[in-house]
């Protein structure tokens, strides 16, 4: 049976006590909505971009009531930019769940949380202690990063006994007080100290007891993800204006790629006729969509592939009268901002509107 490690939590709050990111919003005041909310946001995003985009969210839902009776396009035009949209519309249904089951209040216990759209076992760590005080272990990348580090762990730490393994450590290292104060402060070591490029090990309060730095492996150390070819895909966004000036957008499926977001209408067949098929998507006489020009190339990088996107500038002389309401609908291009809209979307809107594709 493996000894259980020394524990970190004495020289980790010490630390925090001076060092610890004090000035994040989630904590004044901390309470479990806003900690959620800033969870889902933080999920694989930086901080400083996390940042504004909370404060607005805030202040538009300032609480879990007001986000659960929000319409999904409110929350997704708040989101737009952020990425990951899966998050904002699982937020959106976790909120109307806690609402529904929980009578508006945040359940304490991490199976009850974890049960919720969009968090895992890992937030729901993270909500339950520091909003809770739950002893409740967390195991995001930062927390990951420090482990591996202190551990000299050199197997990639997304494999199922790697991840199992930083799992008990995680679990026996939390300690039984202060457990809001040390999940945050283990999550602001990865942050500061325990960077993946150059940690700064001359500053770290876990130095002494690093097994990666006794080895020379602080900058070897988390092992990286295997390296795979990112594939690329392509696509043409049609830009179909009307004679008043107003752009054709669809929403899209809720699943998949911009899930729920609303979009330029999209060609995927190299051969096809952009103005031709355009017209046939409205109904209309071929002869009534005419191509204007087309836009210079995009590129929109996701995490497992990246897209790219030729814009297509076409007339639509007559408008149909048989455009769906909920999912297809004529927008005038500067007044799309309580839309939830993909990024090169929004981007390509911003043109329409007088500004500059590549601005």
């Amino acid at each position: 049976m493996s000894r259980a490690p020394a524990p970190i939590a004495p020289a980790l709050l010490d630390w925090y006590a001076s060092h610890g990111r004090s000035d994040l919003p989630w904590k004044h005041p901390r309470d479990a909505y806003r900690i959620w909310v800033s969870e889902i946001m933080l999920q694989q995003t930086q901080v400083t971009t996390v940042l504004p985009y909370f404060e607005r969210f805030i202040a538009r839902f300032p609480d879990v009531r007001a986000l659960a009776a929000a319409d999904q396009d409110q929350v997704l035009a708040l989101w737009t930019g952020l990425g990951y949209y899966a998050r904002a519309r699982n937020l959106h249904k976790a909120a109307q769940h806690i609402v529904s089951e929980f009578g508006g209040r945040f359940p304490e216990r991490v199976d009850e949380l974890a049960s919720l759209p969009g968090i895992g076992r890992s937030t729901a760590g993270a909500i339950a202690a520091m909003a809770f005080d739950v002893h409740a272990p967390i195991l995001d990348g930062n927390v990951k990063r420090v482990l591996a580090r202190l551990f000299a762990i050199d197997t990639f730490t997304g494999e199922r006994q790697t991840e199992k393994r930083l799992w008990g450590l995680a679990e026996a290292l939390t300690p039984a007080e202060r457990v809001a104060d040390y999940t945050q402060a283990i999550m602001d070591l990865g942050a500061k100290l325990c960077v993946r490029a150059r940690p700064q090990c001359e500053r770290c309060p876990l130095a002494d007891r690093c097994e990666a730095k006794a080895a020379g492996l602080e900058r070897q150390l988390p092992v990286p993800r295997p390296k795979r070819e990112k594939p690329e895909r392509s696509t043409r966004m049609l830009i179909v204006e009307a004679p008043d000036g107003r752009v054709l957008l669809e929403r899209r499926p809720p699943s998949g790629i911009w899930g729920g977001l609303w979009c330029f209408p999209q060609l995927e067949e190299e051969d096809a006729g952009a103005a031709a098929h355009a017209a046939e998507r409205l109904a209309l006489d071929p002869e009534g969509v005419e191509h204007v020009e087309d836009w210079a190339e995009l590129t929109h990088v996701f995490t497992h592939f990246s897209l790219r996107i030729r814009p297509v500038r076409l007339r639509a002389h007559v408008l149909p009268d048989n455009v769906r309401d909920d999912d297809q609908d004529w927008f005038d291009p500067a007044d799309t901002a309580a839309l939830g809209l993909a990024a090169p979307v929004k981007r390509l809107l911003g043109v329409l509107a007088g500004g500059d594709l590549l601005g």
